[in-house]
């Protein structure tokens, strides 16, 4: 059997692996204009014409983004996207919630942030999550994917509940974070908004800033659809909030099916983990000789990993540090092998 056989057949297989028995969430839709208003590059954000999508655009004079007219304390937050094709270096399109523009000192954030490549390299992407400020102790996790997220639409979905946190691929999920009294504080508690951004990121994220966003190919486009907000709206400047009202919400949030991860669930992400993850700052002992408390480790995955946190095959790893703001700065990723 030729190479290219083989390549189809495993993406092929990858592909049963992670739809087979997983059915779609049952999620309630709402056009742009009911939820969203557009953050920056007002003339980037592109609106269809049924309202029910939105297109972000970069160019060589700005970005754009978008946010969520309403502040939320837990929630569900959905969306179909499509991410730029081609040559796509330097490029960040996050997919987040956050309040940093509200607490400035002491933000609480969740993130999907899809890091652009050169041609022919596929996209790469992380998830984060940071409580009250604690941006001295990035919980950064970095994968690949087992489909190009620029040749079709792929629900990306974050859960927040006071219980736990689940990252969720086409209802697959990727990652899951238990509240512990140990967090304390660094587990997110405080309202926070949804946002979605495409932006220039040329100083970090495609090989620690090496390759540069190339204007040639520009505009880049990140198409979002299909967009779910679900979740207790607040005011978070408001010294009494509706306690009663949020709590009949949050019970029902915790209620759904998406809120758990059941047997099957807890198999394919254990499955994504083996295969995509590359980076865990669970693992990174390098950075915390005390792994943080919501690590539990699992013995055959951190056998695969060095004291950098990084993969044993594949690639290296070093740190930046990381500038705060909505444009967050990860750790630096110097890897440009298909792995």
């Amino acid at each position: 059997m030729d190479h290219h056989k083989t390549h189809s057949l495993f993406y092929f297989s990858l592909f049963l692996l992670f739809t087979f028995t997983i059915s779609a969430f049952d999620l309630a839709t709402i056009p742009f204009n009911d939820g969203y208003s557009p953050l920056f590059g007002n003339g980037n954000v592109v609106r269809s014409l049924d309202g029910n999508a939105v297109q972000l655009l970069l160019d060589r004079y700005t970005g754009s983004g978008f946010i969520s007219s309403n502040m939320y304390q837990y929630g569900f937050f959905s969306a179909n996207i499509k991410l730029p094709s081609n040559n796509t270096a330097g490029i960040c399109v996050a997919f987040y919630t956050s309040n940093g523009d509200v607490f400035e000192k002491s933000h609480d954030e969740l993130d999907f942030e899809f890091l652009g490549n050169v041609a022919g390299k596929p996209w790469r992407f992380q998830t984060n999550l940071y409580g009250n400020g604690s941006t001295h102790r990035g919980r950064e996790e970095r994968y690949r994917l087992w489909f190009d997220p620029s040749k079709g639409y792929h629900r990306y979905s974050i859960l927040w509940t006071q219980k736990n946190v689940i990252f969720y691929i086409d209802e697959v999920p990727i990652r899951e974070v238990l509240r512990s009294e140990e967090m304390r504080g660094e587990y997110p508690s405080k309202p926070m908004s949804l946002y979605a951004t495409i932006w220039d990121a040329s100083n970090w994220a495609t090989s620690g800033g090496r390759y540069k966003v190339n204007y040639k190919y520009a505009p880049f486009g990140a198409e979002f659809k299909d967009l779910v907000l679900k979740g207790c709206t607040t005011d978070p400047v408001e010294e009494f909030s509706d306690i009663e009202g949020c709590a009949d919400q949050n019970a029902h949030l915790e209620a759904q099916d998406y809120a758990k991860v059941t047997p099957i669930r807890s198999m394919k992400m254990r499955r994504f983990r083996q295969r995509f993850m590359y980076y865990s700052y669970c693992y990174d002992t390098i950075r915390y000789p005390i792994p943080p408390p919501e690590c539990h480790f699992n013995l055959a995955e951190k056998q695969r990993f060095r004291e950098t946190g990084r993969l044993k095959f594949g690639g290296s790893h070093r740190r930046l540090s990381r500038r705060r703001g909505r444009n967050s700065t990860p750790i630096e990723d110097t890897d440009q092998s298909d792995m």
